[in-house]
């Protein structure tokens, strides 16, 4: 006898920031949900990066979000501002996936790369997306 799966429901995290580029990655991932069977429940917007990790905490506590999804690009400048800012988003929302004890993955594309190279990155939705299921269906013991 086959179990039935639930739905899994993802809440997406989005950068306003090089909207141009995060807009596709938006659709991208909300595509590539659909396509995987899972739906996205709720999808918060954050001025930039750096702003991600309260609205991960704030989607974590949310009982209509399995997994969090963070979509955004860091963008090389002319000092290393990038690469802080890459370094303490990406801990702390590693941080809060243990805390809550639900998984967030990183659709976050940089640092270190020009606008050209995050264009070409798009597609970190759609593995951001599929990792988030993974671990979902891990979680719930529906695939080893």
């Amino acid at each position: 006898m086959q179990k039935e799966e639930e739905e899994i429901k993802l809440g997406f995290v989005v950068s306003e920031f090089h909207r141009d580029i995060t807009y596709q990655m938006e659709i991208l991932g909300g595509e590539h949900a659909e396509f995987l069977g899972a739906k996205v429940s709720r999808t918060l917007y954050t001025p930039g990066t750096f702003d991600m990790p309260l609205a991960v905490k704030k989607m974590l506590t949310e009982e209509e979000v399995d997994a969090v999804v963070t979509l955004g690009c860091i963008i090389e400048g002319a000092t290393k501002h990038d690469e802080a800012i890459a370094s303490q988003m990406t801990r702390k929302i590693m941080d809060l996936s243990l805390e809550y004890e639900k998984p967030v993955t990183l659709g976050v594309s940089g640092p270190g790369m020009t606008r050209l190279e995050a264009q070409e990155r798009v597609d970190y939705a759609k593995r951001a997306v599929e990792a988030a299921v993974k671990m979902v269906k891990r979680f719930r013991g529906l695939e080893v």
